[in-house]
């Protein structure tokens, strides 16, 4: 008896899976929280040079603020007044006088900026002045949470498949709550900056483990929808992080609210079940019929088990006796080799489209917060899109399609002028559809095709190139003060690049999952799931590792 078959026995898809569900959600709300939030937190509002150091004998109490502003700070050629110098003397005659005030001595800001606050009561530039100079501090911010992430996907890959999935779900969540709480009353950048890198390294685990959980406790049959159920907190989350961000306009307690549900997560924890593929295959078998009696229980299916012993399920995964495995097993055999070099270039790809197009929510002329919510919205129907396309096509289609439609949608968003905001934005969030649907795709994808002695480190060697990608993102979007299109075109050239080598991946729909190296390796054929009235057909389906798989 395979895993998959025992799995149908105590119900792959019941009342145990939606409840797993259910419980995951919790944590993995503060996931598109945490991701996104640079979006509001880093935000630059409109400034100016504090000029009051011109103001020696107090004249400017009787000026209005555009008065103040005209005597003080210099035009650009547009009218509107610079963000980064002023006159060094103030230049009263500018009042009834309409000489070109550019002919007039500048310097940078001596006395520090003046902020709106209309709209942010503090954000990261306000609170350490990163403007002008240091502008780039702001989207550095960014890079340096998502290097945590890269880091943390290395570290948490290994450590669940070495030491359970559930147990390390734990470390992610503490971890993350401890790190986010405290960068939230960091007293410097640098702190910050630091407190956000290992905020990054802990939210990861949540990413990667829930998703693996929530697999490996699903049958053949129901994986798709499993998968894209699992995905769809991100898209909700998604569309009320901009409605948090109205509400909450001080970045430091924006933080720990989108913070709070770990609080709630840790105390769930206590119900979330471990793998039992996983503990099947480092022999521990007794807590594996524990829980499958568990699972039994609930999906009602109690009968299904009566036969089994806890020694018994030592024949259902066969692996090497007290074997660590690590990430260079990703590398030892040619099969899985490739494997790893072809899911690290898709994910790089997914990732760095996705939140090329996500970091960049102030680039279409609408309003932040509207922007931000219509990038959720468009998630909602690329779900459905993507769990029709995944059943219909087939992963690796699906996978190759989007990519290269994000691509396109990117490509053509570039040929329309920037006047023209409202196609251009139809595009852009368009492309955001799809790229949604591809990072929904590969979670699933590669979860299918790593066997389970090494899941966790195939998905977390994956995410960690994933994280380059975004990491990368945010320092792209610079690169349009060189020429405009550019990060346009790298994000384009990418993603199609991406998705074009994707086609070399084997299919996995209906397959079953490989437990071991060996199932990966091996050439003979291994049979998917498939109704008990044609179990009799299952010898003719194709292995994971051909480009097809077929039936009689």
């Amino acid at each position: 008896m395979k895993f998959e078959d025992l799995l149908v026995e105590v119900g792959g898809f019941g009342r145990f899976q939606i409840t797993l569900i259910l419980m995951l959600v919790i944590p993995r709300v503060t996931l598109p929280f945490h991701f996104l939030l640079n979006n509001f937190i880093a935000v630059i509002p409109a400034h100016h040079c504090d000029s009051s150091s011109l103001d020696a004998y107090g004249v400017f109490e009787n000026l209005t603020q555009q008065q103040r502003l005209t005597v003080s700070i210099p035009r650009h050629e547009d009218g509107t007044f610079s963000s980064c110098h002023m006159f060094s003397e103030a230049r009263f005659h500018l009042l009834t006088n309409s000489s070109n005030s550019t002919e007039l001595p500048e310097v940078q800001c001596q006395d520090g900026w003046e902020y709106d606050h209309s709209q942010f009561k503090s954000t990261l530039a306000t609170e350490w002045d990163l403007v002008c100079d240091k502008k780039s501090m702001n989207k550095a911010t960014a890079t340096i949470f998502f290097s945590g992430v890269m880091v943390g996907a290395a570290i948490f890959g290994s450590l669940s498949d070495r030491f359970g999935r559930r147990r390390m779900l734990m470390v992610s969540f503490i971890s993350t709550t401890f790190f986010a709480v405290t960068s939230a009353f960091s007293t410097s950048y640098a702190m910050f900056a630091v407190m956000r890198f290992f905020t990054g390294m802990g939210i990861t685990g949540i990413s990667i483990i829930s998703i693996v959980l929530c697999v490996e406790w699903s049958d053949i049959k129901h994986r798709t929808i499993m998968g894209v159920m699992i995905s769809l907190d991100w898209s909700i989350s998604t569309m009320i992080l901009p409605c948090i961000a109205y509400l909450v306009n001080d970045w430091r307690l924006l933080v720990v609210v989108v913070t709070s549900p770990l609080a709630l997560a840790i105390i769930v924890w206590w119900w979330v079940p471990e793998s039992a593929r996983w503990l099947i295959a480092n022999g521990r078998l007794e807590e594996a019929h524990h829980y499958l009696t568990k699972c039994a229980s609930v999906n009602h299916r109690e009968k299904s088990l009566e036969n089994i012993k806890p020694q018994t399920l030592a024949k259902v995964i066969v692996t090497e006796e007290d074997r660590k495995y690590t990430y260079l097993d990703l590398l030892r055999t040619p099969r899985l080799r490739r494997l790893a070099v072809l899911t690290g270039i898709t994910w790089f790809g997914v990732a760095f489209t996705y939140y090329g197009i996500s970091l960049n929510v102030d680039g279409f002329g609408l309003n932040l917060y509207l922007t931000q919510f219509i990038y959720g919205t468009i998630e909602m129907p690329a779900k459905l899109l993507i769990y029709l396309s995944l059943q219909k096509l087939g992963r690796r289609y699906s996978q190759v399609g989007t990519l290269i439609l994000t691509g396109v949608c990117i490509a053509i968003a570039i040929m329309i002028p920037k006047d023209n905001w409202l196609p251009r934005t139809a595009v852009a969030v368009m492309g955001k559809g799809f790229s949604e649907a591809s990072f929904t795709s590969v979670f699933l994808y590669t979860t299918e095709l790593y066997p389970t002695v090494i899941r966790q480190n195939g998905l977390g060697f994956c995410s960690c190139l994933a994280r380059v990608g975004v990491s990368v993102a945010p320092l792209v979007s610079l690169l349009k003060e060189t020429w405009t299109p550019l990060p346009q075109v790298l994000f384009c050239s990418v993603a199609i690049l991406a998705g074009l080598l994707a086609l070399l991946l084997p299919e996995t729909l209906n397959v079953r999952l490989p437990e071991t190296i060996e199932d990966v390796e091996q050439t003979r054929k291994r049979s998917i799931c498939i109704p008990d009235h044609l179990k009799e057909l299952q010898a003719d389906a194709v292995p994971l590792g051909s480009d097809a798989i077929a039936m009689k």
